[in-house]
């Protein structure tokens, strides 16, 4: 079952201002939590992870499940052996994230305690790391992966080796995570706010860009916001593109655009689009919206020129029995005056325009 998350930073923050947080995320549907205990390092002492459990706690009462990252020198600083993870059961915690890995051989061993706690490991390090674990046998039950945050600009992991990163995940049918950012949010487990995202095309996006990008990459189940605290609008927009039934895209509607126009777009058929499965280089086709709006008068304007990538088309008068289909120009198409140009996609979602495959349904919203 795919899991939304935020996360939180006892070690920065109070604990009435993390039972604020987490109502606010539980109220939108949020289960899961995401902590680092890896800034306690050196100074793990029981007031610091007193603090730690008093929200854990908190969140179990409201329904969440907590994972707290961790790494070897964090164990030895708590006196945690990899074959007695009594700790963490006692802290409340649903699992614990390797930061760094050990051989692959107690990671096997780890997924099989007796508690059930799930170990999620490191999808972002781009070795044979996942291979040799799951060469000892895990209880893959308890197995997941998460790929890390980036506080540093320029950092992330670019699109091509996110991907290539986490397939072999998917080849091993692992529950797997990763991080987008809220613009608003000030802060992380290290002393740099230049936001908390997994891929660095994702760090300067709106959120709900981000979560769709995430989705629509097919390599992720779960969505958690790496800093805090997100605001509500925020929290509020990243939870409506998670659960959205379909892939969304932002369009930036022209000023002149009809009603009609308007509704093509962004109502469809059921408010959805269906990619014509006979796929041209040229132009995405929803052709569904013709039969809804093939009676209605969509007179020609906008003149000739060139349509752009991204841009958003609605079939006038001038093209019979074609009127009313919406499309989406994939390049540079010449205008001959029977299509008019009704908005663009947003800059930030223009990019999403390749994951957007013949015969899926989506939806096209607009911009605030």
């Amino acid at each position: 079952m795919r899991q939304l998350g935020i996360s939180v930073y006892p070690d920065h923050t109070s604990l009435a201002e993390d039972k604020q947080y987490l109502d606010a995320a539980a109220r939108y549907g949020y289960t899961r939590i995401f902590t680092s205990l890896l800034q306690l390092h050196g100074d793990a002492g029981e007031d610091k992870l007193a603090r730690f459990k008093a929200t854990i706690d908190y969140a179990n009462e409201l329904g969440f499940k907590t994972i707290v990252d961790i790494n070897p020198a964090l164990f030895s600083d708590l006196g945690v052996t990899y074959d007695d993870l009594h700790f963490f059961h006692d802290l409340g915690v649903w699992g614990l994230r390797l930061d760094e890995g050990f051989t692959g051989v107690e990671e096997a061993r780890m997924t099989r305690n007796p508690y059930g706690l799930k170990i999620e490991i490191n999808m972002s390090a781009g070795t044979n790391y996942l291979a040799s674990i799951m060469s000892y046998h895990p209880n893959t039950d308890n197995l997941l992966g998460c790929h890390n945050f980036y506080p540093q600009q320029y950092t992330g992991l670019s699109d091509r080796y996110f991907a290539q990163y986490s397939k072999p995940y998917r080849q091993y049918n692992l529950h797997t995570a990763a991080f987008v950012s809220a613009p608003s949010a000030q802060f992380g487990p290290w002393p740099v706010s230049e936001g908390l995202p997994t891929m660095e095309s994702d760090r300067n996006r709106p959120i709900a860009t981000q979560v769709q990008h995430l989705l629509l990459t097919g390599m992720v189940d779960d969505v958690i916001i790496g800093n805090a605290y997100a605001s509500d609008a925020e929290l509020a927009a990243c939870a409506e593109s998670f659960n959205a039934a379909n892939p969304r895209l932002t369009v930036d509607l022209n000023d002149d655009v009809t009603a009609t126009e308007r509704a093509i777009v962004l109502e469809g058929i059921a408010g959805n689009h269906l990619y014509r499965g006979d796929a041209s280089e040229y132009l995405l086709r929803s052709t569904l919206p013709r039969i809804k709006y093939g009676n209605a008068s969509i007179p020609a304007r906008g003149g000739i020129g060139n349509f752009q990538r991204g841009d958003v088309l609605v079939v006038n008068d001038g093209y019979g029995r074609y009127k009313g289909e919406m499309q989406i120009a994939l390049t540079c198409v010449p205008s001959d005056g029977r299509r008019n140009k009704v908005g663009h996609l947003t800059e930030s979602d223009l990019p999403l325009l390749d994951y957007i495959k013949p015969w899926m349904t989506f939806e096209l919203v607009a911009k605030d």
